[in-house]
C-alpha cells in the first residue's frame, strides 16, 4: 500500500489511513520476484466493440498463473488496448498456442459463452506427433470419461460412467517420422486433446505430461499443439466469423514441408 500497489476499481491508490467504504472493490496485482521473458508476442487478429481475438504463442498463460502475472495474455492485452473489462471466453493451456476469444462488454459476454456451451462454435486444432508406421485408418472418434488423476494436475481415462470428452481426430499428412493431425473437440475437458492423442498411441510432440511427467528440456520443442481455427455466427450481429491462427504450421512440422 505504501508503494501504491493497492487501488480502487477507478485506479486510485489506497493507503493504510484511507477511510473504509462499504462495497468498495479493491485491486492488487500479485507480484512475483521473477517472471520469464516472452519469447514471442501475442497478435491481435480482430477487435470490435464486443469481442477481441488474440493469437497467443506457446508458453504464455491466458490468465495469471504461477510466475506468469504481468506476462499473462489477459494482462498484456489490457495494457495494449486500455480495456480493463476484457475476459477470456474459453481457455487454452499455457503450452498450447493459438486463438483465444475475449469478451469486452460484461453485458454481452453471456451470448458468446453460449456458443461454447451449445457447441455451435467450430474449433479446430493442429498437432504434430511422432509416427513410426502409417495406420490403416486416418480418422478416429475418441469418446471416453476423463477425471482428475494423480498427480492432481493430470487427467485420466476411467472406464465407468458416462463419456464426458469427445474428439474427432484426422491424420492429415506424414513426413520424416512425423504426423500432422487435425483435432476437432466436441467437448472442452481439461487436457482433453493431449489425453486423446496419447490414448491413440500418438502423444503430441513436446508434451511434458502425457504419457509421463517429464522435466522440461531447454533444447526440446514446445508442445506442438495449436488452436488453429475458430468459426461461428456472431450472436449479436448474425455475421459469419472465421479466424485462423498464424501459428498453425507448427515449429516441428515446418522443416518437413
Amino acid at each position: 500500500m505504501t508503494r501504491g500497489m493497492v487501488t480502487t476499481g477507478a485506479g486510485e491508490p489506497l493507503r493504510t489511513d484511507s477511510p473504509y467504504c462499504h462495497g468498495l472493490m479493491v485491486f492488487y496485482d500479485r507480484e512475483v520476484p521473477f517472471e520469464p521473458e516472452c519469447e514471442r508476442e501475442e497478435i491481435i487478429l480482430y477487435q470490435d466493440d464486443e469481442i477481441l481475438v488474440a493469437d497467443k504463442p506457446h508458453g504464455m498463460p491466458v490468465t495469471p498463473s504461477g510466475r506468469h502475472v504481468a506476462r499473462a495474455l489477459l494482462n498484456r492485452l489490457e495494457r495494449r488496448t486500455g480495456i480493463d473489462s476484457l475476459a477470456p471466453l474459453h481457455r487454452l493451456d499455457r503450452d498450447t498456442s493459438g486463438l483465444v476469444l475475449f469478451g469486452i462488454k460484461p453485458e454481452s459476454r453471456a451470448h458468446y459463452h453460449r456458443l461454447f456451451a451449445s457447441g455451435t462454435i467450430e474449433r479446430e486444432y493442429v498437432a504434430v506427433a511422432k509416427i513410426t508406421d502409417v495406420p490403416s485408418t486416418r480418422h478416429w472418434l475418441v469418446q471416453n470419461r476423463l477425471e482428475p488423476g494423480e498427480p492432481w494436475f493430470l487427467q485420466k481415462v476411467v472406464e465407468q460412467g458416462v463419456a464426458n470428452a469427445r474428439t474427432s481426430i484426422d491424420l492429415v499428412d506424414t513426413c520424416s517420422g512425423l504426423g500432422l493431425f487435425r483435432l476437432t473437440p466436441h467437448t472442452g475437458r481439461k487436457h482433453q486433446l493431449r489425453v486423446h492423442m496419447n490414448s491413440l498411441g500418438f502423444p503430441i510432440l513436446g508434451d511434458r505430461l502425457y504419457p509421463e511427467v517429464l522435466e522440461t528440456a531447454p533444447s526440446a520443442p514446445p508442445l506442438q499443439l495449436c488452436a488453429s481455427r475458430l468459426a461461428f455466427t456472431d450472436p449479436l450481429t448474425g455475421f459469419k466469423r472465421e479466424f485462423v491462427s498464424t501459428n498453425q504450421l507448427l515449429h516441428a512440422w515446418q522443416p518437413s514441408l
